[in-house]
Parts: C-alpha cells; structure tokens; sequence
C-alpha cells in the first residue's frame, strides 16, 4: 500500500507515521494484513477522530492492490471523507492535472498507456504551472508490489 498526504509538512508526517505504526501493530496483533478498503476506513476513522480532537490539515491518497479486489484508490481529506476513485490529486497542480485525468484515462489501462498520461500531466504543468519541476517522481502501485520511476 502507498499513502501520500498533502498539506500541512508536520501534520502529513505525523498522521501517516501514526497510520503506518498502526496498520503494522493491526497485523502483528491479528496476523492478518487489512486490503486497502479495510485499511481506508480505519484511516477515516482515525481522521474523523482528530478532527473532534486536533485536527490533522492533510488530504491523503491511499493506492493499494489486493488479491480479491485488484488495483484500488482511495482519496480522503481532512474533514474525514472518503471516496473510492480511478485517479486523483491534490493541490494547486490538480486545477490543471484532473482535466487530463478526465479527458485520458480509461478502464483498464496499461503501465505503458498510464505513463503516457502522466507524461501529459507533466506536459501540462510544465506548460501552464508557475513552478518549474525539472524531475518528477512517479510511484507504481500493482500487485509486485510499490517501484519508483523517474521521469
């Protein structure tokens, strides 16, 4: 599983260092690994219960691939929603990204095909984002397991 947290530096790392340590402890007490559908909802539950307490200003995207289910992705936000989703983004790069996730992608794309719309994402910030990204680093989620790629 790969969970990416957008906002706040100290809240992202705190809150994904706290859902690492206990989805870890989940397994070791149970013996048994939760998919990722199951690992969303204690996510939200823990989101939903800082929010009540202090609440932690991060927007997470949780990918996962499971035997029974296959590739999933989830996106959550800060107030604690949660909505299953064939792609996602966060931050100002997504007002310019999630047009080409809308107009290119489709079930049951390729490694090859989704790169390629990646690199339609990286064309597009590149063109019209104020920031210049030189390097991107792209996470692969599939049932090998996590890889980064460079592009």
């Amino acid at each position: 599983k790969l969970l990416v947290g957008a906002g706040v530096p100290a809240d992202c790392a705190n809150f994904n260092e706290y859902i690492q340590r206990n989805l870890l402890l989940y397994e070791l007490n149970n013996d048994l690994k939760l998919r990722t559908h199951g690992a969303a909802n204690f996510i939200r539950g823990e989101l939903a219960t800082a929010l009540r307490k202090g609440p932690y200003q991060s927007n997470l995207l949780l990918a996962g691939w499971d035997e029974q289910e296959g590739i999933s992705l989830y996106q959550m936000d800060y107030m604690a929603s949660l909505s299953k989703v064939n792609f996602g983004a966060h931050g100002y790069a997504a007002n310019f990204i999630l047009s080409v996730f809308d107009r290119d992608w489709k079930a049951g794309l390729n490694l090859e095909e989704g790169l390629e719309v990646v690199r339609r994402c990286i064309h597009e910030l590149k063109t019209r984002f104020l920031i210049s990204q030189p390097v991107f680093t792209i996470k692969v989620v599939d049932q090998s397991g996590t890889r980064t790629l460079q592009l």
